[in-house]
This record gives C-alpha cells, structure tokens and sequence, in this order.
C-alpha cells in the first residue's frame, strides 16, 4: 500500500500539468508501472480531451498488458462524442490491476467505473489519496456544492494591511512572492477583483511567467456597473453558482471584496503572503459577521507555509474537505 500511495502521489503530480486548460474537466493524472517502472504516462488534454488513462494506456501500447494503471480519478463508464468510455478502454488494455485515488460521484460513473473493470478481469482497487483529493479539489467542490473552489490570496504586511493610507499598495511583497501569485493564477480558471480594485489599478491580471502566458484566467469584477472589454460582472459572492466551466477561482481582493466572500461563507483556501513590513494604513479585511470570539476557531486548517525570498507564504484550507469529483 506504500507503494500504491507513492504512486497515486506521483499521478496527482503529473495532474497538475493538465490544470487548467482541461476544463471543463477536471486535470486527471494516469501513470502505467510494470516491475517497479514507469511504462507510460498522461494527463487530461486540453478541453478535457483525450482523458489521462487514454493517453497513457495509448503511449503504453502493448507493454499495458500485465502492468498496473495508477489514475487519480475513476475511470468514466459514461459514453461521449466527445471520446470512449476510460472503463472501456482499460478493460480491453490487458491490465492486470488498477488503483485509483478518488471515486466519482457522477451517477453516469459513481463506481460503475470500477465494476466494469473488474467485471473484465481485471484487479481494480480504491485506496483513497489526499494527494489526489487535493488535486482533484476544484473539481470535487464544484460537484459537491455547484460552484467553483474559491481561493482569497491576501498580501499583507506584519501588521495586516494591505496598503498604506494613502492607497499605494504596489508592491507590499517581493519578486519572488509575486511570481508564485502568477503561478497560482496559471492554475486557475478564472480571477476576480473588486470594482475599486479595477478602478484604482486597472491591473491587468494576467500570467507573466515565461511558458505560461496562455495560461491567463478570465477576468472578473464583482460590481453591479458596467465593466471593460475583455472583463466579466458579478453583482454579489453567491452569483458564483452560475459561473459556467469555472472549477477555480482566484480572488484577489481588494478588501471589500475579500470581507464580502468571507461574510458569505464562499472561501475554500487563503493564501496569505506576508512582507517583513510595517505600514500602519489600510486593513485587509473589514467586518465578515462574526458575533464572538468563538467563532473565530477551529475555521482553518494551516496546509503549506513557505519562504519567499524576505516574505512568508501561508496556506490554510476551510475546514470542510471534500473527497470526490467527476470527469465528463
């Protein structure tokens, strides 16, 4: 089982490489291993696509017979124009064992994955993974509450704030911080920031990064005015619900709209970047509702916390896991 987790991390690794280009499927990860190697590999293509275990059980070949499929999501048993059913085309690989991470509650899959493979003699366990889970994330929240994984990043100094009082707020944290915020908004489908946000700065909310331009997210604004070319409105948090092929969404702030989304419930992750500096100005968060201290506890659970160049990083999940997804 050591063995199997290690290897369903690995493919929860490689998952990375399809996000987020895959939607509006989630980024699966595949790897094929016979005798402790690794014969093939693949992930979800862009537009969801071919799916990961058809493009590893593809690079395989023949060397799939008598081999173990590693996949972070259960293979789909549901037929598409848009390509063959993954159960399908494992049972007729020659497998001899496959291991999967998260099972789909997609009631066109939801274990009927799993049970047409084994109905073709083939071994097929579900050893559950937080690595995989963890890759899956979007995915799962969105099948879970129909919506996209809201992630707030907060660049903050040591005393909270978020700009001085003046409202110049470029550039709190270092070069190093902001180039893991352009890889965390290349993992996401789609950014938001306040309409005082998009007034003040008129950032561009792109990805900067070499390789990764074309990974740059849709671009949102929560205001109930009009909004620029090339931009989207949302009038309030809760119209995430009918953001369409977003599985992540990356709130960038400012502090309003920070409040609002927590207020509303609507934060699944923080990343909080935090600079060796003092400033004394504007807070990063104004009144979200909570009545007592109490409250306040038990709400995150710290995941990561890192060294970027003279700034810290600080992750914390909302503690409400989720631990399924689909793949259409």
């Amino acid at each position: 089982m050591r063995d199997d987790a290690r290897w369903l991390a690995a493919a929860a690794a490689l998952a990375a490489r399809a996000r987020p280009l895959s939607r509006p499927n989630p980024g699966v990860g595949a790897i094929v291993v016979r005798d402790g190697r690794v014969v093939a590999r693949g992930w979800t293509q862009a537009g969801g696509r071919p799916h990961a275990e058809a493009v590893a059980l593809t690079a395989a070949g023949d060397a799939a017979r008598g081999a173990t499929l590693y996949v972070t999501l259960e293979p789909c048993a549901h037929r598409s124009a848009r390509g063959p059913a993954c159960a399908d085309l494992v049972s007729e690989s020659g497998l001899a064992r496959v291991v999967v991470g998260c099972m789909d509650p997609d009631p066109r899959t939801s274990g009927a994955g799993i049970a047409r493979i084994r109905e073709a003699g083939i071994a097929a366990d579900f050893l559950p993974s937080p690595a995989c889970a963890r890759s899956l994330s979007g995915y799962l929240v969105s099948k879970r509450l129909g919506r996209p994984e809201v992630t707030l990043k907060l660049a903050l100094s040591l005393d909270g704030c978020i700009a001085l009082t003046s409202g110049e707020s470029q550039w709190i944290t270092g070069a190093q911080a902001r180039a893991h915020t352009h890889a965390m908004r290349a993992r996401s489908d789609a950014i938001l920031v306040g309409r005082g946000t998009l007034r003040a700065d008129n950032p561009r909310l792109d990805v900067r990064l070499p390789g990764l331009e074309d990974r740059s997210p849709q671009r949102w604004v929560l205001t109930h005015g009009p909004v620029p070319e090339g931009w989207r409105a949302l009038s309030s948090p809760t119209d995430i619900f009918r953001m369409e092929g977003v599985l992540h969404l990356f709130v960038e702030g400012g502090a309003k709209t920070a409040t609002a989304f927590l207020a509303a419930g609507l934060v699944d992750r923080l990343l909080i970047y935090r600079a060796p500096v003092l400033l004394g100005g504007r807070p990063a968060l104004g009144d979200f509702g909570l009545s007592a201290l109490a409250q306040a506890h038990g709400q995150w659970r710290l995941t990561e916390r890192r060294q970027l160049g003279s700034d810290t990083l600080e992750v914390y999940d909302a503690r409400n896991p989720t631990d399924s997804s689909s793949e259409s």
